[in-house]
């Protein structure tokens, strides 16, 4: 692949993350779920199930991707998005609500491991593997501050209401399908195998035989999806905690908006710390995820905002550190399912947590 066209590829799947960032249904739906009535342990259940549906499709995801190619899975991680807002818009009680969550999860599965794999490749194909680096801080980066705007609108979505909310979400769904056609699918040996089920039988032997020989690779897995849990949760349920401590509900969207840009400056940061050790930085990202969780509790809206900023500039520069790493440690031919495997590793943890996250913010 030529270093134009390489280069012109990652703009297009950075332009798919922050179109995405738009979407103000996903961006809110823990405060849209909590104006329809809904408990947080109810909401908890929700956030279990849609990890559920990640465990069990996340890393059949990534051999999908593996297998049949990373542009056809980055089309149908698109059309998924589409079709989860259709059904959170004609969702009823919990159990549709629970099926439009689940579609969500689907979506967030196919795109999983597959982004990844295909921006690495893609820069791998054209020698400019080193590159990866800014992509992984700039992708995360972009991302945040997108989806921060998302959040921003928060009191917006809650004004036009989960229906109208979750439409302008199919909307932006439908114009990341339009650039996920554009994108260029990347070669890679195993699509040499013409037997699908030899491919298959390939990536699965492959991944599991590297995952077993690699315990260090096991180690930055499960410790980057438990602080990542962490993380994730109190974001998610500060939606509903921060109004009930006070917060008038008009600054909800600039608080949430404060701690995407906090996570987005994390994802930044990377770039500008030369800092390799990655037992060291594990340790000040946890100590910060830490302070974000303690924060929840003194009650202060104040303390909480400023928790939850530090908690995502923590939890968001060890991922950027997490993900390139893993990547110059995995082969072409399993990357997506490889990396997969991170996600997979993520969504047991959050399965475990959130019921308990839920009982302890209720």
């Amino acid at each position: 692949m030529e270093k134009k066209i390489a280069r012109n590829q990652i703009k297009k799947i950075l332009s798919i993350d922050a179109v995405s960032g738009f979407a103000i249904g996903g961006a809110a739906w823990v405060a849209l779920l909590a104006a329809r009535g809904f408990s947080t342990v109810e909401i908890g259940l929700l956030e279990s199930i849609f990890h559920i549906t990640s465990v069990t499709f996340e890393i059949p995801s990534g051999v999908i991707a593996d297998v049949f190619g990373r542009r056809k899975t980055m089309i149908a991680s698109r059309v998924m998005v589409i079709i989860s807002s259709l059904l959170m818009i004609i969702s009823r009680n919990f159990f549709t609500v629970a099926i439009a969550i689940s579609a969500s999860a689907l979506s967030y599965n196919l795109a999983s491991g597959t982004r990844e794999a295909l921006a690495y490749d893609t820069l791998k194909e054209a020698g400019l593997e080193k590159e990866y680096d800014r992509f992984a801080s700039n992708d995360l980066m972009i991302y945040q501050i997108f989806s921060s705007v998302g959040t921003l609108l928060a009191g917006v979505a809650l004004v036009l209401g989960y229906r109208k909310a979750n439409a302008v979400d199919a909307v932006i769904g439908a114009i990341t399908v339009i650039i996920a056609f554009t994108l260029t699918e990347v070669h890679t040996k195993l699509h040499d195998v013409t037997s699908v089920s030899e491919r298959f039988k390939e990536t699965i032997q492959s991944s599991t035989s590297f995952i077993k020989e690699s315990r260090k690779a096991r180690l930055i897995i499960l410790f980057n999806g438990l602080v990542g849990a962490v993380d994730v949760l109190v974001l998610f349920f500060l939606q509903a905690k921060l109004p009930a401590v006070g917060l008038n509900k008009l600054w909800l969207g600039p608080a949430l908006f404060a701690m995407g840009i906090g996570a987005a400056a994390g994802a930044k940061a990377t770039e500008y710390f030369n800092e390799k050790n990655y037992r060291r930085i594990g340790v000040l990202c946890a100590v910060g995820v830490s302070l974000s969780f303690a924060s929840v509790f003194t009650g202060n809206y104040y303390l909480m905002i400023l928790g939850g900023v530090i908690g995502a500039f923590s939890d968001n520069f060890l991922q950027v550190r997490t993900d390139i790493f893993l990547n110059s440690m995995i082969p072409s031919e399993q990357r997506a399912t490889l990396m997969s495997v991170n996600s997979f590793a993520f969504s047991i943890i959050m399965i475990i947590l959130s019921p308990v996250f839920g009982l302890l913010f209720s």
